[in-house]
């Protein structure tokens, strides 16, 4: 499913009309992108919670030319499934 194609479904199933729809998943999105940035948590109870991690500095090999190259340290989006949405799809 694309992002299009989520749009569409929510709007039927909320009925409410595309466009509003649309509004709806890109103020998600925006929020949850900068509550991440901030460093903190977006809990969704039952689905799931975005969070932030820092991965540390490390030494890694470039696969053309196999000469060790520096890999910075940089923080990471993830996600950990929630309970109701783990069961949903096993």
């Amino acid at each position: 499913m694309n992002k299009g194609e989520l749009i569409e479904a929510t709007a039927k199933d909320a009925g409410i009309s595309k466009a509003l729809a649309g509004k709806v998943l890109d103020s998600i999105v925006e929020t949850i992108t900068k509550t991440l940035k901030r460093g903190e948590k977006v809990v969704l109870a039952g689905f799931g919670t975005f969070s932030v991690a820092k991965r540390q500095a490390r030494r890694g090999r470039n696969p053309q030319t196999g000469n060790e190259i520096r890999i910075p340290a940089k923080k990471v989006a993830k996600f950990k499934v929630g309970a109701k949405l783990s069961k949903a799809v096993k």
